[in-house]
């Protein structure tokens, strides 16, 4: 039997390549060149003195690159002072944020009540809203919100409302989100649960800390990272309802940048990449919670 098949030639086992495949891998390939275009843009604008780009334009061969413009940045546009602004609020507002909707979610997921699917059906639909549609009601909000007056944190010359309007109206709007995908991913988690821990005698708030948020750590982790990259890249509402420069983000920092006659666009590009910096930490920290919260639950509700 050998030497009947000795004589016959093996085929090389090549993937015929599909036209539709080749096309497919083209249009992927120029939407990459699309996206990190201006990302490559900004950075070598950033790199070239303002001088030579005025002389020779942006479409000109480099003669000098240098990160001058990040220094310039850093002390024209009082970088420290912007990034413990935006701190300030960002941080407390994901944490309050996260707080509120995991108790709602929790109440409306793990507990059989009346209004529970209408509650829900509620934050859905405002997710379908856009937020210059609410500007009106929630800049009502603002002018009726006395929180804000509760008191200040000093740090040296820093001087910061405990809660912030900015803060508050955020929580509002945001926490439609957070609470439409906590939810989704609280359904996954089995309602025996529980009730074992009512059994115990565990009262409601404790279940929820004890016991579901510590489930939800994927989910939170993920919510963490939007909710800080929404707020921090925050620029329409911290303009709209901040009354003051020196309380806005670091957002304002790059407006403020822009004069009258003149605009120094390469400085502009080198803050952009240095305000960029603190979501990109956040991301590359928590990348693993934010892919296992995003696909985890996916598949119920």
């Amino acid at each position: 039997m050998p030497g009947i098949f000795r004589g016959v030639a093996r085929k090389p086992n090549r993937r015929r390549i599909r036209p539709a495949r080749v096309a497919l891998h083209i249009f992927l390939g120029a939407m990459v060149v699309l996206w990190l275009f201006p990302l490559f843009w900004a950075v070598y604008a950033s790199l070239r003195p303002v001088g030579e780009t005025i002389t020779n334009g942006f479409v000109s061969w480099p003669k000098t690159l240098n990160f001058a413009n990040y220094a310039n940045f850093w002390t024209e546009a009082d970088l420290p002072y912007f990034y413990l602004n935006t701190l300030v609020i960002v941080v407390p507002g994901v944490v309050l944020t996260l707080l509120i909707s995991s108790m709602v979610a929790f109440c409306c997921t793990q507990f059989s009540w009346k209004f529970n699917l209408i509650v829900l059906m509620i934050f859905t639909a405002g997710n379908l809203l856009p937020p210059q549609v609410i500007i009106i009601p929630l800049y009502w909000i603002y002018l009726n919100t006395p929180i804000a007056m509760l008191g200040s944190i000093d740090i040296g010359r820093f001087s910061f409302a405990i809660f912030s309007d900015n803060n508050l109206l955020y929580d509002q709007y945001i926490g439609i989100i957070a609470t439409f995908v906590l939810s989704n991913y609280m359904k996954t988690i089995t309602k025996e649960i529980t009730e074992s821990a009512l059994v115990d005698g565990a009262n409601i708030l404790r279940i929820w800390w004890s016991v579901i948020l510590p489930l939800c750590r994927p989910a939170l982790a993920a919510m963490a990272t939007l909710l800080f990259t929404f707020m921090y890249n925050d620029f329409f509402w911290a303009l709209l309802l901040l009354k003051t420069g020196d309380k806005r983000p670091i957002t304002s920092a790059l407006n403020n940048l822009q004069g009258e006659f003149f605009v120094n666009n390469n400085l502009i590009a080198a803050g952009a990449l240095l305000a960029a910096v603190p979501p990109i930490l956040i991301y590359i920290a928590l990348q693993r919670h934010f892919v296992a919260g995003l696909t985890l639950g996916s598949t119920k509700g």
